[in-house]
C-alpha cells in the first residue's frame, strides 16, 4: 500500500472518530434531551453514571507498584539529615506499606459506604491481606525487634502503634479505621525519628537471629493458612492430622478421622485477593529484612534461603490476564488461579521453615 493510501485511510479513520465523538456529545445537549423526553434523559444519565463508576472502580482496583526498600529508607533518613542504621530499613518499609494502604488511588476502600468503593470486592480483600502483615510486623517490632530480652522495657511509641493497627478494619467513622491507622503510622514515625538519633539511646532495633526467627514463625503460619484455603478451592478429602505426633493430645471437640475441606464458592475470589495483598506486603518486608539482617544471614549461610523465598513470592505478583479469577477443577479444562497461587505460597512457606531452622541452629 502506497504512502498516499495510508494517509487517506488514517484521515478517514480520524474523521469517523471525530464525527462519532460529536454525535456522542450531541446526545447530552439540552435540546436533544428536551426533544426525546425526561425518561430518555434519565436513562442516559444512569448509563453515564454507571460507566463513570466502572472506570473509577477499575482505576481504584489497580494494585500499587512495589517500591525499593533501600531507596525508601535512604530518602526517609536523608529528609531528617541522619544515617540509615540497623533496623531503619525494616521500620521505614513498615511505614511505607501502611501509608500505601491508606494513600493509594481511592484511599482505603474497605470501610467505604458509597459507590464505587462500596461496590468493589477485590481491593478490600487485598487491603486486608496487607493489613494482616502490617499488624504482624508491628507486633513483632514491639515485642521482639526493639527489645534486648524478655525483661526489658518496651518502647513507648511502639506500644501505641501496635494496638492502633489492630483497630476494626470496617469502621466508617466515630472513629474511622483510617484515623486510627494514621495514629499508628505517626507513632512508628516517632520511633523511626529516635532510632537514628545518636542523642537518644532509648529506641533500639536488635538484628539477632532469634528475633528474626520469631517473626518468621508468624509468617510461616500465615502462609500455611493461606495455602490451605487457596488449595481448598477444589474440594478435598483430607486425613485429620490435628493430634499427630503426641499420643496424649486431645481435642476440645470431636473431629472425624477424615475431613471434607472446601472453600465456599463465594469466598474463593476473596481468598485469592487476600493472598495477593499478603504476599505484596510480605515481599517488601522480606527485602527490608535482607538489608537489616544481612550480617546475621551471612553468618548462618542463610542469605540464599531468604532470596529464594523472595523469588517464590515475586511470582505471586504476576499480571493477571483474565478479567475474572478462574477456578476450574484441578485437572479440568479451565485454569485454577487459586491452585497456582497456593503452589507459589506453599514453596515459599517450605523455604521459610528451612530458613527458620537454619537461624535456630548454633
Amino acid at each position: 500500500m502506497s504512502g498516499e493510501r495510508v494517509t487517506a485511510a488514517l484521515r478517514g479513520l480520524w474523521s469517523r472518530l471525530v464525527n462519532g465523538v460529536r454525535r456522542l456529545i450531541s446526545l447530552y445537549h439540552p435540546a436533544t434531551i428536551r426533544e426525546r423526553g425526561w425518561l430518555w434523559g434519565s436513562g442516559l444519565l444512569a448509563v453515564t453514571l454507571l460507566i463513570a463508576l466502572w472506570l473509577l472502580g477499575s482505576f481504584w482496583s489497580r494494585t500499587p507498584a512495589q517500591f525499593d526498600v533501600a531507596a525508601n529508607a535512604e530518602a526517609m533518613a536523608a529528609a531528617r539529615g541522619r544515617p540509615v542504621v540497623s533496623g531503619y530499613t525494616t521500620t521505614a518499609s513498615l511505614v511505607r506499606v501502611a501509608e500505601t494502604l491508606l494513600d493509594k488511588p481511592g484511599g482505603y476502600l474497605t470501610n467505604d459506604m458509597l459507590p464505587p468503593g462500596s461496590l468493589l470486592d477485590n481491593m478490600p480483600n487485598w487491603e486486608f491481606g496487607v493489613l494482616v502483615q502490617v499488624r504482624d510486623l508491628a507486633r513483632v517490632l514491639r515485642n521482639d525487634f526493639s527489645r534486648s530480652q524478655s525483661q526489658s522495657v518496651e518502647d513507648n511509641d511502639l506500644a501505641v502503634a501496635e494496638p492502633q493497627f489492630n483497630f476494626d478494619s470496617d469502621s466508617w467513622m466515630f472513629p474511622s479505621s483510617e484515623g486510627e491507622y494514621y495514629k499508628g503510622i505517626a507513632a512508628l514515625q516517632r520511633y523511626l525519628d529516635r532510632l537514628n538519633d545518636q542523642n537518644q539511646q532509648d529506641a533500639q532495633f536488635y538484628t539477632r537471629a532469634d528475633n528474626l526467627a520469631d517473626w518468621l514463625s508468624v509468617v510461616e503460619k500465615r502462609l500455611g493458612s493461606l495455602s490451605q484455603r487457596l488449595a481448598a478451592s477444589v474440594e478435598q478429602m483430607r486425613v485429620n492430622t490435628d493430634l499427630a505426633g503426641d499420643a496424649s493430645a486431645r481435642n476440645a471437640t470431636f473431629r472425624p478421622e477424615q475431613i471434607v475441606v472446601k472453600t465456599p464458592w463465594m469466598q474463593i475470589d476473596d481468598v485469592f485477593w487476600e493472598a495477593r495483598g499478603t504476599t505484596w506486603a510480605l515481599l517488601e518486608f522480606l527485602r527490608a529484612v535482607e538489608v537489616d539482617f544481612k550480617a546475621v544471614l551471612q553468618k548462618k549461610n542463610a542469605l540464599v534461603s531468604l532470596q529464594q523465598i523472595i523469588r517464590e513470592l515475586e511470582m505471586t505478583q504476576q499480571s493477571i490476564t483474565s478479567p475474572v479469577i478462574l477456578n476450574g477443577r484441578g485437572f479440568g479444562i479451565f485454569a485454577n488461579y487459586s491452585l497456582v497461587m497456593a503452589s507459589y505460597i506453599s514453596r515459599a512457606n517450605a523455604a521459610v521453615i528451612d530458613l527458620r531452622n537454619l537461624l535456630q541452629q548454633g
